[in-house]
């Protein structure tokens, strides 16, 4: 403003007048003690013939650069972000697992999730940016995702059971199988896979975090296998826990968790190896590839009830699981859902879960 009263020839009380405003205000001004507002920009525009823009421009970089000395960084700013944009902290209060009355109260926000993830401070939770320990599940699952993870192993931590060995695993996968001819039986799952020393843990999802289940371990003789049940129905449930059953069977998950998501039972080369067997497993369980084949073969296009019943019972399983593998094999997802009986009331009483209003007691 200087340089431009200068070619002018004028004096700041000469500007002071010419604007209508207080003199103080000018020097002010040109001291770099008062900002530049719209409506003096707009004056000075038509004064000097310099647009108003450039006047509000230059007082906004004036000052971005004043903020930007004074300006401090903050590794707890960091934190904070990473932790409340991260993780569903409302809902995690909600559903109990953290102890915390207010959500904006962040130090005690902070020390319930660092004591949730069992670390000593939030820099040591594994998907902090710079988290000493980062496992290949941390760089691929989201914050939520682990944290479901962490709830099913606190959860299984608690559990009772007998050691396991592949023997056990083999003999409960044998013991489930005929379950599978009614939704009702479906309630002896917790109790047969305790008995082999798999910890059965049902956990509901998380917003956002589309899990279907997981096999962890907490040591090398002690499997966890965690179903979220997100989708209610026979089929979904047999097949994502044959899924989890078979990462036990073959010890996948004992470094990093085996976590799977939004599953949709591919086979194909873009699928990791140990993923196409537990897929391949699981399609297999209820159904074999070559008998529903040949049903396909026999009876498509159409397939009426009488066909869906009378294969069924010819397997010896739910016509829910049959239905399930037509939806998959056929693409008409709108077909068969009569069939799709909800499952989760029935497993859920037996089993080790947390989720839909209930919280699973955990010892501090």
């Amino acid at each position: 403003m200087t340089s431009l009263l200068k070619e002018k020839g004028w004096a700041k009380r000469t500007l002071a007048i010419v604007l209508a405003v207080d003199e103080s205000v000018i020097t002010r001004i040109a001291a770099d003690k008062k900002p530049i507002t719209a409506d003096l920009a707009l004056g000075l525009e038509e004064l000097f013939h310099v647009p108003a823009e450039r006047f509000l421009s230059l007082q906004k970089d004036y000052d971005l650069a004043l903020a930007r000395i004074a300006f401090q960084p903050s590794p707890a700013r960091a934190m904070r972000a990473e932790i409340f944009g991260s993780l569903p902290i409302a809902e995690m209060i909600k559903r109990g697992w953290l102890n915390v009355e207010n959500p904006r109260d962040v130090a005690a926000v902070e020390a319930e999730v660092a004591r949730f993830f069992n670390v000593k401070s939030i820099p040591d939770i594994e998907f902090m940016p710079h988290a000493a320990k980062r496992t290949q599940v941390a760089a691929n699952a989201t914050p939520a995702q682990l944290a479901w993870i962490h709830r099913v192993k606190s959860i299984a931590a608690e559990m009772l059971v007998p050691k396991y060995t592949p023997t056990s695993g083999k003999t409960a996968v044998e013991k489930l199988k005929p379950l599978l001819r009614s939704a009702e039986e479906a309630r002896k799952v917790p109790r047969i896979l305790a008995e082999a020393g798999i910890r059965f843990v049902v956990v509901e999802t998380l917003p956002s975090a589309k899990i279907d289940g997981v096999c962890t371990w907490l040591a090398d003789d002690a499997p966890v296998v965690g179903v979220s049940m997100r989708f209610d129905r026979i089929d979904n449930f047999w097949f994502v826990l044959r899924h989890e059953l078979e990462h036990v069977l073959r010890g996948d998950g004992k470094h990093t968790p085996a976590l799977d998501v939004e599953m949709d039972g591919r086979t194909d080369a873009a699928v990791a190896e140990e993923e196409r067997a537990a897929n391949l497993a699981a399609s297999a369980f209820a159904v074999p590839p070559e008998k529903l084949a040949g049903f396909i073969a026999r009876k498509s296009p159409l397939f009426s009830e009488r066909d869906i019943v009378g294969f069924s019972a010819l397997l010896g399983v739910h016509p829910g699981l049959v239905a399930g593998q037509l939806q998959h094999a056929t693409g008409k997802y709108d077909r068969f859902r009569s069939h799709l009986v909800k499952i989760r009331s029935i497993v859920v009483p037996g089993a080790s879960t947390d989720g839909w209003g209930d919280v699973a007691p955990l010892g501090q």
